[in-house]
């Protein structure tokens, strides 16, 4: 087991975007279905065009289960709130707008159909699931030990 000191490696301890990058490759192994309509639309309202990257909807899923790991309790409108981003208003003053909430539901039911998210026990919200912990932590040690 990879350490730092005395301790164990955690998403908290390697570079996010390195994790990211790592975790997106491993769900499109495990089977995420990427729906069709990811392609041709926009993710939010301070976007210009559609995502160009063919890993866009695996990377955002990575993204949504990293959150569940740092934050605990995630939801559409809080992921919508931190995956957003600054408007640009021409001449006036950007403003912070929301990302689209479809493409974030989605990939959060599809991480649910893989077993790595579970819904909450009150009922609001997503929680990350012992084999979502454990798929973030084994990856963590991967990315240290490739550092």
């Amino acid at each position: 087991m990879a350490t730092l000191g005395d301790r164990m490696v955690t998403v908290y301890d390697v570079d996010a975007n390195k994790l990211i990058g790592k975790v997106a490759d491993k769900l499109k192994e495990m089977g995420l279905n990427k729906p069709e309509f990811v392609d041709y639309v926009k993710s939010g309202a301070h976007v210009e065009r559609p995502p160009e990257q063919p890993n866009f909807f695996y990377w955002r899923a990575a993204v949504i289960l990293r959150k569940a790991y740092t934050d605990g309790r995630i939801g559409t409108n809080r992921l919508r709130k931190a995956l957003g981003g600054r408007k640009n208003r021409g001449l006036r003053p950007e403003h912070k707008v929301k990302a689209g909430g479809k493409i974030i539901r989605v990939a959060m039911q599809e991480l649910e159909r893989l077993g790595l998210l579970q819904k909450a026990e009150d009922g609001k919200g997503r929680v990350l699931t012992g084999k979502g912990r454990s798929l973030l932590d084994n990856t963590a040690k991967e990315v240290s030990n490739a550092q």
